[in-house]
């Protein structure tokens, strides 16, 4: 039936983060009231995007190539690393335009009820690069939530040991909430004041 077929579109959309019922009906009718050309442009441009983005050999940020702009960039300050949790935050500290360093994508963070410990996020690579590299900064920039702060304490310990300064955004974004929700004012404000752990 045509109204199971909608409904498994709706159930595919709100699949998506961010995107509730309502939400799902408008975008699913915004779609099949689409032109034919409207609709096979998005679809194809979705299909490009999979097939030409990967994540950054070195960082884990996205990129088309196998180093993404930023870590090629003599550009960028080399001696200081700001560590995310996703590689979406990368877009929302780079627009505020204060952030000059590279970065280190961990692919989560530290949850034991969801069994995720440190073994399953980049930290190794993480302290490799900052040993390699002579880093002189470690900027932790994970959320501010339990787990955030379990991963940056953890992540921080293990800096000390290596000699190596840790920083961490200060918490000018709002506690319970996540990097990709605060705006670039608040976000930058707390680049600017971070602290040292």
């Amino acid at each position: 039936m045509s109204d199971d077929l909608f409904i498994k579109m709706v159930s595919t959309l709100t699949s998506l983060p961010g995107i509730g019922k309502k939400s799902a009906y408008r975008i699913g009718f915004f779609l099949l009231r689409a032109d034919d050309a409207t609709f096979k442009q998005f679809i194809s441009n979705l299909t490009t995007v999979k097939e030409r983005l990967k994540f950054c050999s070195v960082c884990g940020g996205l990129t088309e190539w196998e180093i993404c702009d930023i870590c090629s960039s003599s550009n960028r300050d080399s001696s200081i690393i700001c560590v995310v949790e996703q590689p979406e935050d990368i877009f929302f500290i780079e627009s505020t335009g204060e952030y000059k360093g590279k970065y280190h994508v961990l692919n989560g963070s530290i949850s034991p009820l969801d069994g995720i410990g440190p073994d399953q996020l980049r930290i190794k690579s993480l302290i490799v690069r900052a040993e390699q590299d002579a880093v002189h900064e470690v900027l932790i920039a994970t959320n501010p939530t339990i787990e955030g702060d379990v991963t940056a304490a953890y992540i921080h310990n293990i800096l000390k040991e290596k000699k190596i300064r840790a920083t961490r955004i200060a918490h000018g974004v709002t506690v319970g909430s996540t990097i990709e929700f605060a705006d670039q004012y608040t976000l930058g404000k707390a680049i600017r004041s971070r602290l040292v752990l």
